[in-house]
Formats: structure tokens, sequence, C-alpha cells
């Protein structure tokens, strides 16, 4: 995947339905540019399938994280890549200091978040790594 396809694949996360018009107006592409995209998106499997989001799909995760990792050289744009692919992850920091990123991630369950921090600690470039869950959130002026 290119940079174009990743935006691609963002913006049908963001919105599963969105015209190929639309689309091609948002990346600055032509309509024929998306179509064939996700045609060969679609069929490298990719794009596995489309889906439909509920209210309470949106809703806050039960089981969140914060995991920090360190990325092995000049690897840290496709680390990257790689995690704003997963519907798991909610967003992705560069850091300065000790890590390279932090990776917010939100599953419906632990047993779910351990196979996603097990696919990233996978990952190609990550060196090490370490999660601490979140117990509550308070925001402010709330």
């Amino acid at each position: 995947m290119d940079e174009l396809d990743s935006k691609l694949v963002q913006a049908l996360k963001r919105d599963g339905r969105a015209a190929v018009s639309d689309l091609s107006a948002d990346l600055g592409v032509t309509r024929a540019t998306v179509k064939a995209r996700m045609d060969r998106l679609r069929t490298s499997g990719e794009i596995a399938g489309f889906t439909v989001q509920t209210r309470s799909d949106v809703a806050s995760h039960s089981v969140r994280g914060l995991m920090m990792l360190g990325i092995e050289g000049r690897g840290t744009e496709k680390v990257m890549r790689a995690l704003l692919g997963m519907v798991e992850v909610q967003a992705v920091h560069s850091t300065n200091g000790t890590w390279d990123l932090i990776v917010e991630i939100g599953t419906g369950s632990l047993d779910a978040l351990d196979a996603v921090l097990f696919r990233i600690r996978r990952m190609d470039g990550v060196t090490r790594s370490e999660t601490s869950l979140l117990l509550s959130t308070r925001r402010a002026g709330r």
C-alpha cells in the first residue's frame, strides 16, 4: 500500500458508504483512480470487507490502553502506517524521549487487547514496548 491507498482506506474507515466522486474530490484524484484502487485493494485482500457501525460500536471501548513503542532505525513511518490500518488503534502519537510512538488502543475484552499487543510486537521494526491499561479518564473542564 502506498500513501494514496492508505488515505483511501482511512477515508473508507470514516465512511464506508462514501461516494466515489466524494472520495476522489477529498483525495485529489480522478474517480477512475479511486475505483481502480478500491478494486485492487479488494482483490488483493487488503480490504477484506465493509461493515456497519452502530452507536454502541463507536462508544468508548471497555478495554483501553496506551502502548509505548521503540522502533528500530528509520522504520517509524512504516510502523505508523501499519498501526493506523488496525481497527483497534484509535490514534498514534510520535514522541521525543525514550519512546518513538505512543499508540492508543481500544478493544472489547482483555483477550482482544492481548491479541492486538501480540500483533504489534511482531511488526517489523518494533524493538521494544510497554503497555499501560487506562483505568479511568477525567476530562478538563467537564
